[in-house]
């Protein structure tokens, strides 16, 4: 596993540029005979990249208006994404997924992804690309809490005050969903572990199921509108998304004061995908200015930032800086790997058994 140094992860305000040409990307040049042989297919289809994460929804539409590329999306987990590659092979339904940081090598190591280096491949920094270009991070995201206003009166600020909550808290699909992956890894983090020892994260967890006061339903925009949700554990992108699709003063996102765990998100082309180029032309667009900048209005944090400037009107709908002192990046990638092939099992052995 290719280890990323904790230095380079940017937890600064990403930057756009906000002036673009007529022109498709920004100032970048697609290549006209990929173009040409994405429109001859004319459609791409997709898993684990819905309208509502980070914005796809704006980078669909946009290859559609300009390249007449048709989408559809199936949204699962990164797990469920390349046991799909694998699975189905010469009767691919999928050309392109979006997964965890730690899923990227995973997929290269199942032989289930083709690679392409996009037009801006040198301005995505070593550590969050494969250097033969088969995964590479488009985005970064940290781990926050989002507060349903109506619900919650005494609100948590940290990992710690969790446990002594009367609120339940929805945390997702552990083993299998790196968003939730993610949280257990913010929790051991905040809580004195790390990603060799998340059994900080486990206990707390645990006392949470004990207390029935842990729910494993999806924090999804629909179940956060229908008020099944109290506090939610999920990305910050997702959150201040959902927050403001439903209704900004309902919703509160924090990143916890006492720790979180920053990563990122990289597009994997199947090496069966029926339609290859028009995912080539997605992750080539992904990463050009517009593309970068569709995921910023997504409030996702764009890979490309040094590169870039933030438009005022997408800096206003992020948190404040400040929120992110105490948010770190994973450094052992080894270490996490091997503790996140655990996690299902541990999960299920000292949390799944006490919600019962």
């Amino acid at each position: 596993m290719t280890r990323f140094p904790a230095a380079k992860i940017l937890l600064t305000a990403v930057a756009v540029s906000a002036s673009f040409s007529a022109f498709s990307a920004g100032q970048n040049t697609i290549p006209e005979e990929l173009i040409a042989a994405a429109k001859k297919e004319g459609v791409v289809y997709s898993v684990g990249m819905p309208d509502t994460w980070a914005n796809w929804k704006g980078t669909w539409s946009d290859l559609e208006k300009l390249y007449s590329i048709r989408h559809q999306d199936t949204d699962m987990s990164s797990a469920q994404e390349i046991a799909k590659f694998a699975a189905e092979k010469s009767n691919a339904t999928a050309d392109i997924g979006d997964v965890g940081a730690a899923f990227g090598p995973v997929a290269v190591q199942k032989d289930v992804v083709q690679p392409y280096k996009p037009t801006t491949w040198d301005q995505i920094p070593d550590w969050a690309k494969d250097k033969d270009g088969n995964w590479a991070l488009a985005y970064t995201g940290t781990i926050a809490f989002i507060i349903n206003n109506d619900l919650v009166k005494e609100q948590p600020k940290s990992w710690a005050d969790l446990r002594s909550g009367n609120y339940r808290v929805t945390i997702g699909d552990v083993g299998i969903a790196a968003q939730a992956n993610s949280g257990v890894l913010s929790a051991a983090f905040a809580l004195g572990g790390n990603e060799t020892n998340i059994q900080p994260a486990i206990e707390l967890f645990a006392d949470l199921a004990k207390q029935k006061r842990l729910s494993l339903n999806d924090p999804s925009v629909a179940n956060l509108e229908k008020g099944e949700v109290e506090v939610a554990v999920m990305w910050d992108f997702n959150a201040l998304n959902y927050r403001d699709q439903i209704d900004a003063k309902r919703f509160t996102v924090v990143i916890p004061s006492d720790g979180s765990v920053t990563s990122g998100y990289t597009t994997i082309i199947n090496k069966y995908a029926k339609n290859p180029n028009a995912a080539k032309l997605a992750r080539e667009f992904i990463f050009s200015d517009k593309g970068q900048l569709n995921l910023a209005e997504g409030y996702a944090r764009p890979i490309r930032a040094a590169h870039l400037t933030l438009p005022d009107d997408i800096k206003a709908k992020l948190l404040p800086e400040s929120q992110y002192s105490k948010a770190k990046p994973i450094t052992d990638f080894d270490g996490w790997e091997k503790t996140s092939r655990q996690l299902p099992k541990l999960w299920q052995q000292n949390v799944i058994i006490n919600m019962n």
